[in-house]
């Protein structure tokens, strides 16, 4: 892989040992994947970010590191909500450990705003065709199919080290001809709102990491493609997807149709709604919304499936900071119901999760990972059913 003088220096170690640490890890991806060279990028969404999930070793690994990032660049979600992580039931010790990484992360020069739709925030945009080194699944696949922009599904450590160097290995879906569909989805039914995160948990099993084209009946607005790419991100590993004459690559460019074709219909759509995902021997006993993190329509919608009623279980509605501070009379409609809404986490990366047995969720994201990463059974449903199944809402 190329290096220019400028790279070759940092990777000597002219620049002190945390660039250079930064740049053997972008250059040995380069080295793995056969890139030509380091391009620049606009910004970078950077994972590992709950204790949970990191842990001391992760924690020691970030709080060695120096230096500050080159470009804009925020992190994932953490492990609870930075502010009220007691209302969260999140213990003293962890919260402590929590509040450590944030602090690690912070001295890099990195936004301490802790979500997965950083397209959502006004200081973070990203526009067609640019260059990004995003981490979570679902914003990468975001990125790629929703706007157009062009980033891997990097790990926490490569997209850090992308920060820290403002630049990425030109491989992967950097490249147009890794863009182009393999596998063509028809869909052979009309889609309510809810039946697009359903919908990606099935393509997602089918489609695994390769680009699927889907042919629909219904158009998909950004809400329901984000609900789409976050449930094939998370059954399978689809980073990027089109939608013909929706998303901005199948409108700008002539695609060969891909020889693989198939067809899903409505009865296995309806076939997820009805079977639980895990061990679901108990009733729900909880209900969460915002796998991704909601948009203030998303909130709107909540906040009008609540109105004039209360919930008797814990309802967890997650979105990010700006956006709940934004909105402030939805947060307020929607927690006069007894529900909380929570940002910088959600249910998938908190421990908090864990008290729970059966949660109901909108969300293939949510319905993928609960099970294995939480140990709680999830069932599927649209907002109005989560509210009733598992948080037990009904008229006050």
């Amino acid at each position: 892989m190329y290096l220019t003088p400028e790279e070759e220096r940092i990777l000597a170690g002219e620049r002190g040992p945390t660039l250079q640490k930064a740049m053997e890890i972008l250059v040995a991806l380069g080295d793995i994947y056969e890139a030509d060279r380091l391009i620049p990028i606009k910004s970078a969404q950077i994972a590992g970010v709950s204790y949970k999930t990191m842990g001391d070793a992760g924690l020691e690994w970030i709080s060695d590191l120096e230096g500050k990032v080159q470009v804009p660049s925020i992190l994932n979600p953490a492990g609870m909500d930075l502010e009220r992580w007691q209302e969260m039931g999140v213990s003293a010790q962890f919260a402590e450990k929590q509040q450590e990484i944030i602090q690690a992360y912070r001295s890099l020069g990195i936004e301490v705003q802790c979500t997965c739709t950083p397209y959502y925030l006004q200081s973070f945009s990203a526009s067609y065709g640019d260059h990004l080194a995003w981490s979570e699944s679902s914003a990468v696949s975001y990125a790629n199919s929703v706007i157009g922009a062009r980033t891997n599904r990097e790990g926490g450590p490569s997209a850090l080290c992308a920060a820290l160097v403002g630049k990425t290995a030109n491989y992967g879906y950097h490249l147009d001809e890794n863009r182009t569909p393999e596998l063509m989805i028809s869909v052979d039914c009309e889609l309510d709102a809810s039946d697009y995160a359903v919908l990606g948990y099935i393509a997602g099993k089918a489609a695994g990491k390769r680009v699927p084209l889907f042919r629909m009946q219904s158009t998909p607005h950004r809400d329901q493609l984000k609900a789409l790419g976050a449930a094939m991100a998370a059954s399978g590993a689809v980073a990027l997807y089109h939608v013909e004459g929706v998303t901005p690559e199948s409108c700008r460019k002539d695609f060969e149709l891909p020889a693989e074709q198939l067809t899903i219909e409505r009865k296995q759509i309806d076939e997820v709604y009805e079977t639980v995902s895990g061990d679901g021997i108990t009733e729900c006993d909880s209900a969460a919304v915002g796998c991704p993190h909601c948009s203030p329509e998303e909130l709107e919608d909540v906040a009008a499936k609540l109105e004039g009623k209360v919930v008797d279980n814990n309802v967890w509605i997650f979105t990010s900071r700006e956006v709940a501070a934004s909105n402030p009379r939805l947060v307020e409609r929607i927690e006069k119901s007894g529900a909380k809404v929570l940002c910088d986490t959600c249910m998938v990366v908190s421990p908090a999760t864990d008290k729970f047995s059966h949660m109901a969720v909108n969300s293939g994201k949510a319905y993928a990972y609960l099970p294995g990463m939480c140990k709680v059974a999830a069932t599927i449903a649209n907002i109005e059913k989560c509210m009733e199944k598992g948080g037990g809402a009904h008229s006050d």
